[in-house]
């Protein structure tokens, strides 16, 4: 009794694991089937979230580049093993705000966390509202788990700036991997455009998100290359990495993120000659201005241009502006003018969170049709961060969207410039570059619905509120209100 006693937990162990063994292999002999065997890779992340909370946000952050989309029931998919991974990190995180009540409240009145909690507010009030209740319920509890970890509660774990470095590392080294595999396989298909947008499947299945992802990591890759910390075998690591997500950009064929990558680096000049960011802004509006005055004009000289996407880097840069001929603009601007024509009958209140991709195909005109449009509107979303969400959740939605991106980016420029330590100076600006890769991306293509895109941007917008947080707070310090429960 005194031997069983001292170890009674060898002893339940033990009965556990026969259990399961005798389980396993009766499932594999009569019913033919594997997947029980992830029951103890389950417990065994149950168990990490619970003790190590950090740790299992860091193993969903390398995760997510490999992660996969498999339906698990009729009508719904899941990216897999990401998406269980957040519903559970999110449930625990929760549960212990709830019971802690630790969570600072400099987070919750940043204007970045308040903007974000009234597009999330709007997203469910319009869920109620849409006109297919349940996808856009299902729609908006996916943005919240997609948030939860990787925005609450990385901002609070980001009080430490190396867990910032541990972040942005975890995903840029499975993402890398994923590069190196798509790469190889882009070898000896130079001249096959099809197969080069597909090389990257199954882990991205659009070579658009690839290319976005890669653009949207390039600016805080290259800020590692000189940061402080990197030294030695760490400056090589930053140098091969920041190679191959350039290799990757070039080879992903994302005209999108080609032109994000170049809008950024323009708009690095602009803040460092020292424009202010109300005369960026005008600067863009008064753009968009002399786009709608001279449209016409514009659109005929666009009219005329008849390259279409191809493999030669010169020609493919060229076709960005072919709106005649090229299926993949054609077939964006059919959804932009289907979007408008349904906001058009709900400006205000939208359809409904992710219904679009259910109810744009009676919106298209024959004549605006491509060679890859469908009739039973079964190809995704409207190809717009903007346009998007102006048709589901209508004109509220957008303009939260608009500023939600407004302030973050005029947060970082300002961290940037007022911030007493050049490090995280110059760690703001390269995050809020990053972003602004994707705020550009998003006027062609919106993945903020998928866990590929989520997990690095709303880090990323994170980053730039909690060094604006905590820049000020002597480093590595922690006040009591500032620790997590563990």
């Amino acid at each position: 009794m005194v031997w069983i006693k001292k170890h009674w937990g060898l002893l339940v162990a033990a009965v556990l694991t026969l259990a399961f063994v005798v389980a396993e292999g009766y499932v594999l002999w009569y019913k033919g089937d594997a997947t029980i065997g992830l029951v103890p890779l389950g417990l065994l992340v149950i168990w990490l979230f619970v003790t190590r909370l950090e740790t299992g946000f860091l193993l969903m952050t390398f995760l997510t580049p490999f992660a996969i989309n498999i339906a698990l029931l009729p009508g719904m998919e899941l990216s897999m093993p990401v998406e269980p991974m957040m519903i559970l990190f999110s449930g625990i995180f929760f549960f212990r705000l709830l019971a802690t009540r630790s969570y600072d409240p400099r987070l919750v009145r940043h204007p970045v966390t308040l903007l974000l909690l009234a597009s999330l507010a709007w997203m469910l009030f319009t869920s109620v509202t849409s006109e297919m209740p349940w996808v856009s319920i299902k729609y908006t509890l996916a943005r919240v788990w997609f948030v939860t970890p990787f925005f609450f509660a990385a901002a609070h774990f980001f009080r430490q700036q190396k867990r910032i470095h541990q972040f942005f590392w975890a995903y840029a080294i499975g993402l890398g991997v994923v590069i190196l595999i798509a790469t190889s396989k882009t070898l000896g298909n130079f001249s096959d455009l099809q197969t080069l947008h597909r090389v990257m499947r199954p882990f991205y299945n659009d070579h658009t998100a690839y290319g976005c992802v890669i653009a949207l990591l390039l600016p805080a890759a290259f800020y590692f290359i000189f940061s402080h910390s990197m030294k030695g075998w760490r400056r090589v690591l930053s140098l091969v990495l920041f190679a191959g997500l350039c290799t990757g950009l070039f080879f992903s064929y994302c005209r999108a993120a080609w032109i994000s990558v170049v809008g950024a680096i323009g708009v690095y000049v602009l803040i460092r000659m020292g424009m202010k960011v109300k005369w960026m802004v005008l600067l863009f509006g008064l753009g968009v201005g002399a786009f709608f005055v001279y449209q016409s004009d514009v659109l005929y000289k666009l009219g005329k241009n008849n390259q279409d996407s191809s493999y030669t880097l010169a020609d493919h840069v060229k076709s960005i502006s072919n709106i005649s001929t090229d299926a993949s603009n054609l077939e964006r601007l059919n959804r932009w003018a289907s979007a408008f024509r349904m906001w058009k009958e709900s400006p205000v209140l939208g359809c409904g969170p992710g219904t679009y991709q259910f109810l744009y195909a009676s919106y298209q005109r024959s004549y605006q049709l491509s060679t890859i449009s469908t009739n039973a509107g079964d190809l995704g979303n409207a190809h717009s961060e903007y346009i998007g969400p102006m048709t589901e959740q209508g004109v509220p939605g957008v303009a939260l969207v608009a500023l939600l991106f407004l302030t973050t980016f005029a947060t970082g420029v300002r961290i940037y410039r007022t911030a007493k330590d050049p490090h995280t100076a110059r760690m703001a600006l390269a995050f809020t570059l990053s972003l602004l890769t994707y705020y550009i991306h998003g006027v062609f293509n919106n993945f903020l619905d998928t866990d590929k895109l989520s997990v690095p941007f709303w880090g990323f917008t994170a980053v730039i509120v909690s060094l604006d947080v905590y820049s000020h707070s002597r480093a590595g310090s922690q006040s009591e209100n500032d620790r997590l429960p563990q």
